[in-house]
């Protein structure tokens, strides 16, 4: 395990601060720092004295506003700064807005860091974390980004709903753009370890193209219904940070649908997306790039597309 258990979260809006909340409440943290603009201190504190108010023995973190000098000596940097997606825009309507202010926070960190994994969630997520990758020219799996976490996580939510069964149960990865540019692995995808078609055949229960459809529309409308009726999301990527921080700061090393920059992966290289990754406490050790389906494939170079396209709207940046 780590000497220290060390994290920063950059950010202290809704995002950051139910991060940190998260990773208090699963003690994975013995100590964290909450870094937000100095015109920001007010709620800043405010985020850390409600946090710090929870019952002590179910989580006893020490919690503490910091600048970013305190980002030396950490094992997990999470960044969580920007605006939130507002209802009705989509994820690259964000993406200038973004980029500058995380090519601010970039600076900052660069002026101090000397080690530790470095996370992004600020979206669009595929978008910051491949600037970042290149603004602090660290070794490659040092920055990842949340990616499409979130989005297998929603998937696993909806099967597991659909078949009647704990979600615990249910395999399902999303790879690609975090974004419209997603792509379910329905060919990998598996019910207690039998491949879902099976698993529904044997159940008596309809699975073809339509009910896969629809259920990869849900995915990519969730996070727009969720800010439609409270204005933002922020429980479930503070819970899939902590299974992410979990890796890194426990050295327990595990496999999710990460954000990096490919090299060579699937014939993609010079950008940022979501494949299933290795990772651990330096961060991504590896890629996996099982074979896939002749349309997840073709979908997967579409996505290429729409990223490169995206970035190229922000290479001034």
């Amino acid at each position: 395990m780590s000497l220290t258990r060390k994290a920063a979260v950059i950010g202290a809006g809704y995002v950051g601060s139910s991060i940190v909340n998260a990773l208090v409440l699963k003690s994975l943290v013995n100590e964290v720092v909450l870094i937000e603009r100095e015109d920001s201190t007010e709620k800043c504190i405010a985020q850390i004295n409600d946090i710090r108010h929870g019952i002590p023995y179910m989580g006893s973190s020490n919690i503490y506003q910091g600048t970013y000098e305190d980002i030396r000596d950490c094992d997990l940097i999470i960044i969580a700064s920007g605006r939130n997606r507002l209802p009705g825009e989509s994820r690259p309507d964000l993406a200038m807005d973004n980029v500058r202010i995380s090519k601010a926070v970039a600076d900052e960190i660069g002026k101090h860091y000397n080690r530790g994994v470095i996370l992004v969630v600020t979206n669009p997520v595929d978008i910051i974390t491949h600037k970042i990758t290149d603004w602090l020219s660290l070794p490659n799996g040092t920055v990842l980004g949340t990616g499409c976490i979130l989005d297998s996580s929603r998937l696993t939510n909806i099967i597991a709903d659909y078949v009647g069964l704990r979600a615990d149960v249910v395999t399902a990865n999303v790879i690609g753009e975090h974004g419209d540019g997603q792509i379910p692995l329905w060919s990998k995808a598996l019910i207690a370890g039998i491949p879902i078609k099976e698993y529904c055949d044997i159940s008596g229960l309809p699975f073809n193209s339509e009910i896969r459809i629809d259920m990869e529309e849900q995915v990519k409308r969730m996070g727009t219904e969720i800010i439609r009726g409270k204005g933002r999301t922020h429980y479930g990527i503070a819970t899939c940070v902590c299974y992410i921080a979990d890796a890194v700061l426990n050295r327990r090393a595990t496999i999710a649908s990460l954000s990096s920059t490919l090299d060579g992966e699937y014939g993609i290289s010079g950008i940022t997306m979501s494949l299933p990754s290795v990772v651990g406490p330096h961060g991504i050790e590896r890629t996996i790039t099982d074979t896939l389906s002749d349309l997840e494939y073709s979908k997967l170079k579409e996505a290429e597309k729409l990223l490169k396209a995206s970035l190229k709207q922000v290479t001034s940046i």
